[in-house]
């Protein structure tokens, strides 16, 4: 969740949608995002709305934070009445989710349950920076109804680490991961990163390796972007690290999918492979089909009926609009149909399960024969190559003339 919020039409005070925007939110699968804003110390790549308790001082409280945003999920069901469908997915990010005693957690989805239902088969996911768990604490998450469980590994390399100013062990993901299963998670996630500077390829060999000797069946691999704002980008700005370079992360992308279907995942998004249909994050999913979501917390994100809406930035902001009875939405959009077809552009060309050919207007369509050796046309569907998987970016702007 970037940390900058865009700017927008002044959203309601009491969070009122379209009748017609409630309406749709019936008809496609639906899902909670619940963000959680603290973090121990700060990342130097990071630009997420998150806050350690110094940049905090003396403002919003971690032990009262629960029940702040359980407010916010009573506050959905009042804006969202006659919603009958039950929650397809849940999922924890942040910041650092797992920093809240597992209870909180377990009572912030207990909210959900209570105001919605979930659906009988419902992916719950949290985020968790490795070091922030243990065996004990990821049973209690099993127990308050958690299905999956995705730690920010990011690299097995510990001069990588040093330079994302990430603080755990190179063997802690790995570490963690066993005590998941061992406390009977079926679905394990690592993120990975690659690009950093100074991280060589057999760098990232050995990072790719030693994820998959720990077994997941989920694994993420993001190139590093240098977001403007960070330490990172500071760092770089003053000549003391280089910028990626586009062919190694072009070589570091192949390698990754080769090693990982090699090990028996499939990619079913540019940055995700899965073991199993199972093992896919759903609730992802659910984002790049353009469903229906509500984000709680502090600059939380939500769709709603091709209603964008996003919370105020601050903890302490997010609160005191909370503890007034008042939606915490900054400002909204409302998405046009051209508005909403160009995302699907942008989002389901990344698919395994492709872009519908019907979704492209006429220039678009025109377009299709020049991507050859990009793209795959399959059941009337765009499937990306793998060499396409590489120059999304330059297929999007062919389909989006």
């Amino acid at each position: 969740m970037p940390s900058t919020l865009p700017e927008g039409e002044v959203a309601p005070r009491d969070g009122a949608l379209p009748v017609a925007a409630v309406a749709e939110a019936g008809a496609r699968p639906f899902g909670f995002y619940l963000h959680v804003p603290y973090c121990a110390f700060r990342c130097g790549y990071c630009d997420f709305n998150t806050y350690t308790a110094t940049e905090l001082g003396g403002g919003a409280s971690q032990a009262s934070y629960a029940e702040t945003a359980v407010q916010e999920v009573r506050l959905a069901r009042r804006v969202l009445p006659g919603l009958e469908r039950p929650v397809d997915t849940v999922f924890f990010g942040g910041g650092t989710p797992t920093l809240l005693p597992a209870r909180d957690l377990g009572r912030m989805l207990a909210a959900v349950r209570d105001e919605f239902g979930l659906a009988a088969d419902a992916e719950v996911t949290t985020e968790a920076n490795p070091e922030s768990v243990d065996q004990r604490y990821l049973e209690e998450l099993l127990e308050a109804g958690f299905t999956r469980v995705s730690f920010g590994m990011q690299s097995a390399s510990s001069h990588v680490l040093q330079i994302l100013d990430r603080r755990h062990t190179p063997g802690r993901a790995l570490e963690a991961v066993k005590e998941a299963t061992a406390a009977g998670f079926e679905h394990v996630n690592l993120d990975l990163i690659y690009g950093t500077p100074g991280e060589t390829l057999e760098d990232w060999r050995t990072s790719l390796e030693s994820a998959l000797s720990a077994a997941p069946d989920h694994v993420s691999a993001y190139a590093l972007i240098v977001e403007d704002g960070t330490q990172l980008a500071r760092r770089v700005r003053r000549g003391e690290l280089p910028m990626p370079d586009d062919d190694d992360l072009a070589d570091k992308y192949v390698l990754a999918d080769d090693l990982l279907t090699r090990a028996g995942l499939s990619w079913y998004e540019v940055s995700n492979w899965a073991r199993t249909e199972d093992a896919r994050c759903r609730h992802n999913e659910l984002y790049w089909r353009g469903d229906t979501w509500w984000g709680v917390g502090p600059g939380a994100h939500s769709h709603v009926g091709g209603v964008r809406w996003w919370n105020v930035k601050h903890p302490s902001a997010y609160a005191d609009r909370m503890a007034a009875g008042e939606s915490p939405a900054y400002a909204r959009e409302i998405l046009d149909e051209e508005t909403r077809r160009v995302e699907r552009v942008l989002l389901e060309i990344r698919l395994r399960a492709g872009l519908p050919l019907d979704v492209l207007d006429a220039a678009g369509r025109s377009a299709v024969p020049g991507l050859d050796g990009l793209v795959d046309e399959r059941d009337g569907r765009l499937v990306l190559t793998r060499r396409g998987r590489l120059l999304a970016d330059a297929v999007v702007r062919d389909l989006l003339p």
